[in-house]
């Protein structure tokens, strides 16, 4: 491994400083770890939800564009144009909020009254064509509503989770080597001061040996 850039001092001390901080971010690498799993769960949940969604909105789309060119048909562009439309005032959009590591999640709901009124004066002529639009379009604004706020839902989570990757990555790769090689280094020097202390210990107790010996 190359030198690592941090300062490699060889104290017992250091080794337990370095030994305890090689336990704190083991601690913290299984939290990002956990992260990871529970955000590629919270997407596949997602996912599970859009998928569905899409065929819907695509199937409410391709309605919506037959009811068009019926109502087109019957009324022309010009009557049509100045057909009364359904006023959405009395609808409600319920949005829940949920959090997950801090990460804000939306669920929503949208609420039609049970008897949609037209905004202004009732048509002059009234036929099942315009009515089917106006509920053509009604029913794709709930599921585009719904399926809008999957996709926010989605992107969050992707974003987090790729910082979250990131972060454990380095963590991984980068600062657990750099850590385990500095605890190589210090043990391997700590040990070769032990044994250099411990020939110095014998080559003075060798000479001290011999002095008595030649007092003798």
């Amino acid at each position: 491994m190359p030198e690592s850039p941090r300062e490699i001092t060889a104290t017992r001390i250091a080794l337990m400083e370095l030994q305890d901080e090689r336990q704190l971010v083991k601690e913290g690498y299984e939290l990002l770890d956990e992260k990871r799993i529970l955000l590629a769960a919270e997407m596949r949940r997602q996912l599970e939800r859009l998928v569905p969604l899409r065929r819907e909105c695509d199937a409410l789309l391709a309605e919506l564009r037959s009811r068009t060119v019926a109502a087109v048909n019957r009324h022309g562009i010009e009557e049509l144009w100045v057909y009364p439309p359904l006023t959405l005032a009395g609808d409600r959009l319920q949005m829940t909020r949920a959090r997950l590591f801090g990460l804000e999640l939306l669920t929503v709901l949208l609420e039609p009254p049970v008897h949609s009124r037209a905004a202004g004066e009732p048509p002059i002529n009234p036929t099942p064509e315009a009515r089917g639009l106006a509920d053509a379009q009604l029913r794709f604004l709930l599921r585009a509503a719904e399926l809008a706020v999957c996709c926010v839902n989605l992107r969050r989570l992707m974003g987090d989770y790729v910082r979250t990757e990131r972060r454990a990555r380095a963590i991984e790769n980068v600062l657990m080597p750099e850590i385990e090689w500095a605890l190589k280094t210090i043990d391997e020097r700590l040990e070769s001061m032990d044994q250099e202390e411990l020939a110095r210990q014998r080559l003075l107790m060798g000479s001290r040996g011999l002095g008595a010996q030649r007092r003798s």
